[in-house]
């Protein structure tokens, strides 16, 4: 259609990717979607699915084979702290992810295709600043002397330089969020990839009343939890703004893991005992700043942790019960 805007959605088939299709299909654009998998629980709305491997410059180019307005490159190699904080996966995460961003970045510039968002990523701030549950500094300021806790962090930390380079040097326009635990239906809610507000759903989903969940840890490590619509509506924002970042995306809304399987709970109706046990934890805190988002481009969450449980919690339970 002429006139019709048009955008390029790396890591389609993953749960933001999915939801941002869905989201730039009801605002009239023509989306190209491309990912080494369709999405998991729905079709794809996509006018063109490109079924690719983005580490491979080829692909890139390929699916980067006309203008587009926006792109927005969410694809990387990633999961909840049972993939990220092991260390059995460090050297995928890092190869993989950076060379999706080396290619497709390079293959937008070679386009001259200017508008790029780049999903960076929490997990980029310093361990240092985390390490109270009750007062974790997570203000983009605070990011250097870098010292991520994960590789996985390393990795974002690393392609937010890449991008600003681009556009410092070719002048293309970057836009950069660092996302804080996005979560909502159609999420990875099993196998080992899955956050903990998924991880915790499906367990109390699969636990009978009076029985027990399994926590990593003593459970009062804290985090905020971002509802996936709140998530597309400021990336989106970001992305048509004059602000570049790096910029939080995330909630301010901070609870233990422990408050978390409550709420869970009690959106399930039981009564269940949490047994603590060793596992992979990360930081001890982290919270979203929000000050900086707020000012730039006026965003602010509208979905409650409570709220965006009430619509996941179901969901979830939906997939356990169909086994």
């Amino acid at each position: 259609m002429l006139g019709q805007k048009s955008a390029l959605v790396c890591g389609a088939g993953g749960f933001i990717g999915s939801h941002m299709v869905k989201r730039l299909k009801q605002e009239g654009f023509w989306v190209r979607g491309v990912d080494l998998k369709y999405p998991e629980f729905t079709g794809t709305v996509a006018d063109d699915f490109v079924i690719g491997d983005l580490r491979d410059a080829h692909v890139c180019r390929h699916v980067a084979d006309r203008h587009f307005d926006e792109v927005y490159q969410l694809a990387a190699d990633m999961g909840g702290a049972g993939f990220v904080f092991t260390g059995e996966n460090d050297a995928d995460i890092m190869h993989n992810s950076a060379m999706i961003n080396l290619n497709m970045l390079d293959a937008c510039y070679k386009r001259n295709i200017k508008r790029i968002f780049y999903s960076s990523s929490a997990c980029m701030y310093p361990e240092y600043n985390q390490m109270d549950p009750d007062n974790p500094k997570c203000s983009e300021d605070s990011a250097y002397p870098a010292a991520p806790d994960s590789e996985y962090g390393w990795e974002k930390l690393f392609s937010e330089r890449l991008y600003l380079a681009y556009q410092r040097n070719h002048g293309m326009e970057v836009r950069i969020a660092r996302y804080h635990n996005i979560f909502g239906p159609e999420g990875t809610w099993t196998g080992g990839r899955e956050k903990a507000p998924a991880a915790l759903c499906r367990k109390t989903a699969m636990a009978s009343d009076g029985g027990e969940i399994e926590i990593w840890g003593d459970g009062k490590q804290t985090r905020s939890f971002l509802y996936i619509d709140d998530c597309l509506e400021a990336t989106i924002r970001l992305t048509r703004s004059v602000f570049t970042g790096p910029v939080n995306i995330g909630s301010e809304e901070m609870v233990t893991i422990n408050q978390l399987a409550e709420m869970i709970m009690k959106i399930a109706g039981k009564n269940l005992k949490i047994k603590h046990i060793p596992g992979p934890l990360g930081v001890r805190g982290r919270n979203s700043d929000n000050k900086l988002i707020k000012e730039k481009i006026g965003w602010q969450p509208a979905v409650s942790l409570k709220d965006g449980l009430e619509k996941t919690y179901p969901w979830i339970k939906e997939q356990v019960d169909k086994g």
